[in-house]
């Protein structure tokens, strides 16, 4: 077969640009000098040296680093290595519009196994305000709703529950995880309930014992592990 004939069928692969490279370089760089937070990195003219590249390239792969969260600059120091923001990126990107239904339903099975785990940290955290804040969610709904998954009921609910951690990076977590309750409402099936309703759950925090709350956090969740078995 000629190379003519070969070039139609085939798509030449890309070669890194510069600035691709001058990206990775810098990463290794900040690895192996293993450098922390507030550290500050070589002036410009230092680095484009060093690498041997134009400072335009130093500045363009320098503001990937910075979207990262990775550096930033400060005023009379010049760039300094930041503490990234694990979840910055994510919450940027998550809009369930350009989401599949299969990315939307592993995102639903996170947010399940996430809120089987969480009776540990409840049991260490809780207060007593805690417990009435919960008695008050449950008490504002319809008790004929209260063990039918609701969006807003479950959103108020369960949001609080990932308060009660106190773990910033759940509650975030927790916040960005919003967009699959509707893809649940979408596929539930009501005509499965729960044995354990929120108002459940909160009297188990309150007078019951860890493990206890994670059986019936179990039970709680039984409606949607039902959900999943009848999802391709």
């Amino acid at each position: 077969m000629s190379t003519t004939k070969l070039k139609k069928g085939l798509e030449p692969i890309a070669v890194n640009t510069r600035a691709d490279m001058v990206e990775i370089r810098l990463r290794e760089y900040l690895n192996k000098k293993e450098l922390k937070t507030g550290d500050v990195l070589p002036t410009e003219m230092e680095l484009s040296e060093a690498l041997g590249v134009s400072r335009n390239v130093l500045r363009e792969a320098l503001s990937r680093l910075r979207m990262l969260g990775l550096v930033e600059s400060k005023k009379k120091r010049g760039m300094v290595l930041t503490n990234p923001d694990i979840l910055g990126s994510f919450e940027r990107v998550l809009n369930p519009q350009r989401m599949d239904n299969d990315t939307l339903k592993n995102l639903f099975e996170l947010r399940l196994v996430l809120e089987l785990g969480l009776a540990d940290l409840l049991f260490v955290r809780k207060t007593p305000k805690d417990i009435k804040d919960l008695e008050a969610i449950v008490k504002n709904g319809k008790p004929e709703d209260d063990d039918v998954f609701r969006v807003s009921r479950e959103i108020a609910f369960h949001g609080k529950l990932y308060e009660i951690t106190g773990n910033d990076t759940l509650k975030r977590f927790q916040i960005m995880l919003l967009p699959v309750f509707d893809y649940v409402v979408k596929n539930e099936n009501r005509s499965v309930k729960s044995n354990v309703t929120h108002g459940d759950l909160v009297r188990i925090l309150k007078d019951g014992t860890k493990e206890e709350f994670v059986v019936g956090m179990r039970e709680h969740l039984r409606p949607h592990f039902e959900l999943l078995k009848n999802l391709k």
